[in-house]
């Protein structure tokens, strides 16, 4: 029951934009062609403000992959109440790094021997790149790697699943095995102990709670229901994770304590416990962020698809399109038409590879080459499709940035 809630967001409305959104967006970009994504910057930063306002104080970490582009991420730490950056892979924290960007926690662990072999041999990058381990097998990689003698920062992770029924049911990801306060101490213990190793920091992210909506419009008992899951996970989360904290701070000097994620900002900065809190999808705002009772963004990342046929009353077919995201296989997945409103996919064909049918009878209002405005269902994953995002302030196009993939760089 629990895990198919997410999928309940294929069925849920969408955040609509104004005509006078599109009408801004497509004079800004009338000089260019589509297909093109966008960044609208006042959104993007009320978006920032918010989110500082809901961290109540406590820093920020910008989970990088939920951007994935340079520029936004020196935007949004120019503002105060962000401080460090949430990596994804080795490759993008050595590349963040000499590129100027410091204090860089990669979240995954990594099996990078070469990008482990620049790290230890670079006394810079071991100073500004803190690893992620839950597991001795790690450190045995990193030290089978290694190529200089910097000492290696240390993150170890909690695995924040809520267990009932004596662990038969499990409610959330599956990421560490690190579970109760002796299994994270006796892994500090043994991190510590490890010539090169040192233990700064300790991070345990509530994907159950931060990521699934609790507001899911036309569902009042899935509703409920998954407010109720998130109630009790958040308070065994909280016990379990202050214990964990008093333990390996017997060992270990902790820098930070990092958790939560854009939709449980609120609940997990409330944790004395937490230092810091993460958050990276609530700048863009996707199509999956909209059924949160605590928070409402603005869609801040959109991309625009030209209209190619017509192939009938009530019926557009654009160029492209099928851009799913990743998670499980389901309807929420697909990007969803946003400006003009009224349109939908044709139920045969979905998103498609190269070219999308559009129902609607907003539709017959559209004429060749004319721009549909879509939502990426995730954040920073629609970079992976542009090259390049046009940033505009009301409209117009004041500066074009190149995404990861702009600068050539396909990390994952």
């Amino acid at each position: 029951m629990w895990q198919s809630a997410a999928m309940a967001l294929a069925e849920t409305t969408v955040t609509s934009g104004t005509v006078s959104d599109r009408a801004r967006y497509d004079r800004a970009t009338a000089h260019l062609d589509a297909p093109l994504a966008i960044v609208d910057l006042a959104a993007f930063d009320a978006n920032a403000a918010d989110l500082v306002r809901r961290a109540g104080g406590k820093p920020i970490r910008v989970a990088s992959k939920s951007v994935r582009c340079r520029a936004l991420l020196e935007r949004v730490l120019a503002r105060d109440g962000f401080a460090g950056v949430m990596s994804f892979t080795l490759a993008e924290s050595l590349w963040l790094v000499r590129s100027g960007f410091t204090d860089v926690l990669l979240a995954y662990p990594s099996a990078d021997r070469a990008g482990f072999g620049q790290l230890t041999a670079d006394e810079e990058s071991a100073r500004q790149i803190t690893v992620l381990v839950d597991d001795v097998a790690q450190l045995e990689l990193i030290d089978a790697a290694r190529e200089g003698s910097a000492t290696v920062r240390v993150c170890l992770e909690l695995d924040t699943s809520l267990q009932l029924l004596g662990g038969r049911v499990r409610v959330g990801a599956r990421r560490s095995p690190l579970r109760t306060p002796e299994q994270v101490g006796r892994l500090a213990e043994a991190v510590n102990a490890r010539r090169g190793f040192e233990v700064v920091g300790l991070m345990a992210y509530e994907g159950h709670v931060a990521g699934v909506g609790d507001a899911v419009p036309g569902r009042p008992v899935r509703s409920a229901a998954i407010r109720l899951m998130q109630t009790k996970a958040r308070a065994e989360l909280a016990r379990r994770r202050a214990e964990v904290v008093r333990r390996v701070r017997q060992v270990a000097d902790l820098e930070f304590v990092n958790g939560g994620g854009t939709g449980s900002v609120e609940s997990t900065v409330a944790e004395r416990a937490v230092t810091e809190v993460a958050a990276g999808s609530g700048l863009f705002v996707p199509r999956l962020f909209d059924n949160y009772r605590a928070f409402r963004g603005r869609p801040a990342a959109l991309f625009a698809q030209p209209v190619v046929r017509r192939p009938g009353v009530g019926v557009v077919t654009v160029l492209g399109g099928g851009y799913p995201a990743s998670g499980p296989a389901g309807a929420d997945r697909s990007p969803v038409p946003y400006l003009p409103a009224g349109l939908r996919y044709d139920p045969q064909e979905g998103a498609g590879e190269v070219q999308t049918p559009l129902l609607g009878s907003a539709a017959d209002d559209l004429l060749i080459g004319d721009r549909v405005w879509f939502r990426h269902a995730k954040a920073g994953e629609l970079c992976e499709r542009f090259a390049q995002l046009h940033l505009v302030e009301g409209d117009a196009v004041v500066a074009t940035a190149p995404t990861y993939r702009g600068e050539g760089h396909t990390f994952l």
